[in-house]
């Protein structure tokens, strides 16, 4: 990699893994049958298809090699009650993979499956806390246990859970989504109150389902026991994938980008607004959809230097996965910026903010680590021209990733768009295929 000269183009992002996980799980709760088209759907959407797959309920139709893959899913519930079937044992073990999002929300979903359904996954997921969805599901009467507070998680589910009110004690979607999930089978109003805003993926797709949900505030009301008719679905391409080509476009001085068919969920969109706050040139137009989720494309262009920004917890709700990306408009900005309230970052596919800050340390950004975030005074970038060059070191830096394909991404912006004052190399590019397969053809094919 190198400082581009320019960064021009149109992509095609891969499917929004937030949406296809849901419809893929959801569907497959269903009854009938639906298709799913997702366009280069990452690691963690197949995950989601290799676990039903395991119960007999989703393969893929399109042929390999084609970009866009549609998954052909069977419904494992009825009409008049949603759940996943026992499939081929009364005991099965599912992989998760990569994706946390997959195991917390399919720790949810398994408790209306009789038997007992343990969920694993890769090195990386093993070792993530789980009691935060294994506590909240045990608090409504699933049973639900973990291995030291972490993967397998084991589920003996096809009990009766508890309707009546539930009060999380962390904004998480995932968590919602768990609780969600396992109540719909559950006669009666389930109230479920969150401490703060969260995405609203769940709830949309399954209202679009037919579903009696509905979201108040900080409070979601499900009436079940809920079933519903499968139904197809075209996934949106990915608004956090997007993030790292927004910032790209916003920080070099000459480029132009265009992302067809992105989701605007307005809980996704909080890149762009920070960006926008920071000065960056972006507009957005809406396209018609197949899905429960607006979409439409954006196109970035050079703006001139950024200003720049203070983020609190209000702001990182919103941009929780698209922070380490930010930190690079950050270490460009004119002035001091800040993160604050983003201690969850620390238990993500690595430590984040660590991260982060060791990554843009090591490239010449000053960068001062806190708790939960960072502060970054911001520097010029380099151009690509000849003086630019010269006035890089010669020999980039390695960064290390720990695997975690969203570190590997933001740097590899960082370093094609001249921040910090050496190169950086990811130590792991590969990584980048858990949620974007094609990112390192993208990144080439703008250059």
């Amino acid at each position: 990699m190198a400082v581009a000269e320019r960064l021009q183009g149109m992509i095609r992002l891969p499917a929004d893994k937030s949406i296809a996980h849901r419809a893929l799980l959801l569907n497959a709760m269903g009854h009938g049958t639906a298709t799913v088209t997702a366009h280069r759907p990452g690691a963690d959407v197949h995950s989601t298809a290799h676990a039903l797959a395991a119960l007999g309920l989703v393969y893929r139709l399109s042929d390999d090699g084609e970009p866009t893959v549609r998954f052909h899913v069977t419904g494992g519930g009825t009409p008049e009650r949603a759940g996943l079937p026992l499939g081929p044992s009364s005991e099965v073990t599912l992989d998760c993979g990569n994706s946390g999002t997959l195991m917390r929300l399919l720790a949810g979903a398994a408790t209306t499956r009789p038997g007992r359904t343990i969920l694993t996954g890769d090195p990386s997921l093993t070792s993530r806390p789980m009691d935060r969805i294994a506590v909240p599901l045990r608090s409504i009467g699933a049973s639900v246990t973990t291995t030291e507070t972490h993967p397998p998680i084991i589920i003996d589910g096809g009990h009766q859970l508890e309707s009546g009110t539930h009060t999380l004690k962390v904004a998480s979607a995932q968590v919602l989504g768990a609780i969600i999930l396992a109540s719909l089978p559950t006669p009666g109003t389930t109230e479920i109150d969150v401490p703060g805003p969260t995405r609203d993926h769940t709830e949309r797709m399954l209202a679009w389902l037919g579903v009696d949900i509905r979201r108040d505030g900080l409070t979601t009301r499900l009436t079940g026991p809920a079933g519903w008719e499968a139904r197809d679905v075209v996934v949106p391409t990915d608004p956090s994938a997007a993030a790292f080509w927004l910032v790209a476009g916003a920080v070099h001085p000459d480029s132009h980008i265009t992302l067809p068919y992105v989701g605007l969920n307005p809980t996704r969109l909080g890149v762009i607004r920070i960006l926008e706050r920071m000065g960056a040139d972006i507009t957005v137009s809406a396209a018609e959809t197949d899905g429960p989720e607006p979409a439409g494309d954006i196109t970035v262009r050079s703006a001139g230097r950024l200003a720049a920004v203070d983020l609190g917890a209000e702001d990182v709700a919103d941009v929780i996965d698209e922070l380490p990306v930010l930190a690079v408009a950050m270490a460009s900005a004119r002035g001091t910026s800040t993160v604050s309230g983003a201690g969850e970052l620390r238990v993500k596919e690595s430590d984040r903010i660590r991260l982060v800050v060791e990554g843009l340390a090591t490239v010449g950004v000053d960068i001062t680590e806190t708790a939960d975030g960072w502060t970054i005074t911001g520097a010029p970038v380099r151009t690509a021209g000849p003086e630019g060059v010269a006035a890089r070191e010669a020999a980039p830096s390695e960064i290390v990733t720990d695997g975690d394909h969203r570190i590997a991404m933001a740097f590899a912006v960082a370093d094609v768009v001249g921040v910090g004052t050496r190169g950086a190399l990811p130590d792991d590019p590969e990584c980048a295929a858990v949620s974007y397969p094609t990112f390192w053809d993208d990144l080439e094919s703008l250059t």
